[in-house]
């Protein structure tokens, strides 16, 4: 049996296919795509140069699904990020990525944690917008993977109208103030 937290290693030959050594077969960039889904590291590396090549070949399987319309990432987003490869934003965006990424994992296991229990939370003004946002946030980043594991019987409970205008207001202020924070790290 293999260790699942150690990296599953993948090996490049001259030819360009990609070698499974765990299981000593080949595979195809949609498999070791399966792999990550399934929570399971991946190295990739050249079997003669021992370069490893992980980023590269990780970048084309996100290439390849945006490119038959899986987008994920908005044009905004990935023109930010062509951006940063120019200015001096450099060291503050993959810090910035990363960090927010950990965030999104930490947030959907406290979801996860909360399922079924009751939520000092939910009576929190906005609650059940913001939970209904971080959810549809969650199923666009795991391409639905996860389901609704998030949905608890409080966010499925009809909101006034009022309320839900009022704080899609807030949220939205506070996503102006947060993208005017981040255009001055820009600069």
């Amino acid at each position: 049996m293999a260790e699942s937290n150690k990296p599953l290693l993948i090996k490049r030959y001259a030819s360009r296919r990609l070698y499974n050594t765990e299981t000593s077969d080949y595979v195809t960039l949609e498999d070791i795509a399966g792999f990550i889904r399934e929570g399971r590291e991946v190295q990739i590396v050249d079997l003669k140069s021992g370069d490893d090549l992980t980023r590269q070949y990780l970048l084309q399987i996100i290439a390849e699904h945006e490119s038959r319309g899986e987008s994920v990432l908005p044009v905004d987003v990935l023109t930010d990020l062509v951006r940063s490869y120019t200015s001096q934003a450099t060291s503050v965006v993959p810090q910035f990525l990363a960090m927010s990424f950990d965030m999104l994992r930490g947030g959907q296991s406290k979801i996860t944690d909360t399922v079924g229990s009751i939520n000092p939370l939910s009576k929190m003004p906005g609650f059940d917008a913001m939970q209904a946002q971080q959810q549809a946030f969650f199923k666009a980043m795991t391409g639905g993977m996860m389901g609704d594991a998030g949905t608890t019987p409080q966010a499925a409970a009809p909101v006034k109208e009022a309320k839900k205008d009022e704080d899609l207001d807030e949220i939205k202020a506070e996503l102006a103030a947060l993208q005017a924070k981040l255009s001055k790290f820009g600069k």
